[in-house]
């Protein structure tokens, strides 16, 4: 299955609280903080809601 690499690259100060909680459930807390996560709707619905706080990366040719 692919992986997304998610990167926080605006802060979320000014937001609303639950566009900050879905950054937290990512797992990004920090500018320029990368996570790695599978690639399946629950995750493409949290990263639709942050599309203007994250640049998103799919990762290939991963091995599993």
């Amino acid at each position: 299955m692919a992986r997304l690499r998610v990167t926080l690259v605006k802060s979320a100060i000014g937001y609303a609280a639950d566009q900050k909680r879905t950054l937290i459930s990512l797992g990004l807390r920090r500018l320029g903080q990368q996570v790695t996560h599978e690639d399946n709707p629950a995750m493409r619905g949290m990263i639709t809601k942050v599309r203007h706080l994250v640049k998103v990366e799919e990762e290939i040719g991963t091995t599993e």
